[in-house]
């Protein structure tokens, strides 16, 4: 069972304040990582990682722009200063300035830098450490809306308005990017690999939270403790011979 513990690990998660990103900090932690968490609002960061800490675990907080390669390639340094290497990189991060579909162009823009141009910087700066490496393996946080089109009969008579069309192109290409890194990198021995969460309970009102749950076999939403042990595997060697897959992890939405 050693094979699934990241005892040691040097991994790096962006975000870890928001909603799937708080457990994952949790999950990543207890599995024994050093964790470098990372982004805009590192004073929320820090308060995650002094919770994570005080437990006796090794949680650090970092400032980063995803979206700005200066930002990213000057994280990848101050990690490898601190750590000499690293393991595992989680791109969690996402950043939603879009919040409807006839929002202004600036905001899809401002979307498209954080989201798929951030996540092509992370990808290449850290992967190309792992594949020096010849070792390590990225996860890629998607969601099952970048593998569904939108089922906007649940947003009827609710104020949730329809939902904004940038979150599904740029999860959706998070899918095919992974399967291009996992074929780049995988000469290196560096795996790359996607989840794809389902909708995260958030006190989402009626009547789209009974619709949402009925679409679901296990007839529920995600919770904070539901996505922490499929990337704690993928990041772990017991998944030593996975990559290019994206696992739906949506209490069967994707499947119904």
């Amino acid at each position: 069972m050693n094979t699934f513990s990241l005892h040691d690990k040097v991994v790096v998660l962006t975000g870890g304040a928001g909603l799937f990103g708080r457990g994952l900090v949790t999950a990543i932690a207890a599995a024994g990582a050093k964790l470098v968490i990372a982004s805009r609002d590192s004073a929320k960061l820090e308060k995650v990682a002094a919770e994570e800490n005080a437990k006796g675990r090794t949680v650090v907080a970092e400032k980063l722009d995803q979206g700005d390669e200066a930002s990213v390639l000057a994280l990848r340094d101050r990690v490898l200063a601190r750590f000499g290497r690293v393991d595992g990189l989680v791109n969690n991060s996402v950043a939603r300035p879009m919040k409807s579909p006839d929002a202004p162009v600036a905001a899809w823009e401002e979307s498209m830098r954080v989201n798929a141009t951030g996540i092509f910087l992370m990808t290449r700066a850290f992967g190309e450490v792992m594949c020096r490496q010849k070792s390590g393996s990225v996860v890629n946080i998607s969601s099952l809306m970048g593998n569904v089109g939108p089922s906007l009969e649940l947003y009827v008579g609710t104020n949730m308005g329809d939902p904004p069309p940038d979150y599904f192109f740029h999860k959706a290409g998070m899918v095919n990017l992974t399967r291009f890194y996992a074929a780049l990198f995988g000469r290196n021995n560096v795996r790359v690999n996607c989840v794809s969460p389902g909708g995260f309970f958030n006190k989402q009102p009626e009547p789209f939270l009974s619709r949402y749950c009925e679409r679901t076999f296990l007839g529920r939403m995600a919770n904070n403790d539901d996505l922490g042990g499929p990337v704690v595997f993928l990041l772990s060697d017991a998944a030593s011979y996975v990559t290019g897959a994206n696992l739906p992890v949506d209490g069967g939405y994707t499947a119904k």
